[in-house]
């Protein structure tokens, strides 16, 4: 039997002009530029195996697209439609489905779930299951809540941000750099059962139950330029003992040296007496962190350091437990420490 004649292919200038721009496309889907190529080569006068070793397809694939561009034209080239059961869902449905996520949920609920939005819809018959296909399809999670918090519109933020930048990169001359703040409310919890050691291949384990014995504070001053911390408990978190914190460390201080300080908005910082006080000491100089820009205080480097290494997976029978395992820490701190490497100068990374 011999071998079947190919169909021949001929062009009108308009469609040639079309299938030329999809050919040398470099946004067009990959497959409409390969069809657009056969076409193109077999209007050309090419053999179906020659169009086949020219586009990188097996001979049936051009013949196929050949015969179809032969009967449809430019229509032919899409992909036919395919068997399996109807859409069932719409855009309407779609539409409505995303409203819905996007949208406040009935009180007193806070958060929609897939059960939700499918029983809010009752009416368009959408399961559960079709829900978290839609969402899932346009990237929604109405389940999942990312805190924010909406700056103050504060003229002296930048300003504030780089006086205090200016102040660690270029202390003053022969000044006592301090960065000071309260870490309150630290759980003293002392496991069930001991902690089990790591192995290969194996993580520590830590008893999950624990007995509570209460909590402890503690007010904490960072040498910005030794690195050096002085830490005390602390009962109460209010002007008054912030007050006798800062009396001691001016009597510690040598008197000839200038203190700056760095304090964030806390309301034993702000408070009154406290400004009070700090007025009445020339020598004090107090360097303020814009309102929530605690991350400016140097001190919370420390704070983060104690977390991970004492206080996160510690075991302590009692509060002065805490209290003396937190001494310890710090006095160990203290003989080989060093200044935080700050390199942020104040400037906006990025526009606001």
């Amino acid at each position: 039997m011999g071998r079947a004649v190919a169909v021949p292919v001929v062009l009108d200038p308009e469609v040639c002009r079309r299938l030329e721009r999809i050919a040398g496309s470099a946004k067009a889907e990959v497959r409409a530029v390969v069809r657009a190529r056969i076409v193109l080569a077999a209007a050309g006068g090419a053999s179906n195996q020659a169009v086949a070793q020219e586009v990188g397809m097996s001979v049936n694939t051009v013949r196929k697209w050949r015969d179809r561009f032969a009967l449809l034209g430019q229509a032919g080239l899409g992909d036919a439609s395919r068997c399996g059961r109807p859409r069932i869902y719409g855009p309407q449905d779609r539409v409505a489905v995303v409203a819905t996520a996007t949208s406040a949920p009935p009180l007193p609920e806070s958060t929609w779930s897939h059960r939700a939005i499918a029983a809010h819809l009752a009416g368009q018959a959408i399961s559960a299951s079709q829900v978290g296909r839609i969402l899932a399809d346009c990237d929604l999670k109405p389940h999942r809540v990312r805190g924010w918090l909406t700056r103050r519109d504060n003229p002296e933020f930048w300003e504030r941000v780089a006086d205090i930048c200016r102040l660690y990169l270029a202390p003053p001359p022969n000044a006592v750099v301090l960065s000071i703040d309260e870490k309150t409310a630290i759980a003293a919890r002392s496991r069930k059962h001991p902690r089990r050691a790591a192995a290969p291949g194996r993580p520590a384990r830590q008893e999950f139950e624990y007995v509570r014995h209460g909590t402890t504070s503690i007010v904490a001053a960072l040498n910005v330029t030794t690195g050096e911390v002085l830490t005390q408990p602390i009962t109460r978190n209010d002007a008054a003992t912030f007050i006798r914190f800062l009396a001691m460390l001016d009597r510690a201080i040598d008197p000839r040296h200038p203190i700056h300080v760095v304090l964030d908005n806390g309301a034993s910082h702000i408070a009154k007496k406290t400004k009070a006080w700090l007025a009445a000491r020339p020598r004090w100089h107090v360097h303020w962190t814009p309102p929530h820009a605690s991350w400016l205080n140097q001190v919370e480097l420390f704070f983060s350091v104690l977390a991970r290494r004492v206080l996160r997976h510690g075991d302590f029978a009692s509060r002065d437990d805490l209290i003396d395992k937190v001494d310890t820490y710090v006095i160990a701190h203290n003989t080989v420490a060093k200044p935080y490497r700050w390199t942020y100068d104040g400037t906006p990374l990025k526009a606001a």
